[in-house]
């Protein structure tokens, strides 16, 4: 099963194309760009409360059969915050100083 690749910043609403190299996903592949990450969220998933890594780069083109963004095409489901930005806020600031493994 391949990463959704979800289309945008959970945030912001910047659009992240498989391409982006500045998306990043927690482990529940929720999906943010580096600037939020960075600076309002503190490495802290406002979803779960795991951190951040940098998502990996599908290739475009078929190195190997079958395996690309044509033949496994990325999500185009837009996905928003559930939680406002408040309320992230007081979440992150909560969570930031307990380190990502001890969460």
């Amino acid at each position: 099963m391949a990463l959704q690749l979800r289309p945008n910043c959970e945030y912001c609403d910047k659009d992240l194309p498989p391409s982006a190299t500045d998306a990043r996903i927690c482990s529940y592949e929720c999906t943010f760009c580096a600037d939020c990450v960075e600076t309002k969220l503190f490495n802290v998933c406002p979803n779960c409360g795991g951190s951040f890594a940098p998502r990996p780069i599908r290739p475009a083109r078929e190195w190997r059969p079958g395996v690309c963004t044509t033949k496994q095409v990325p999500s185009d489901k837009r996905v928003h915050l559930k939680y406002a930005t408040e309320d992230v806020a007081v979440f992150v600031a909560g969570v930031k100083d307990v380190a990502p493994e001890n969460r």
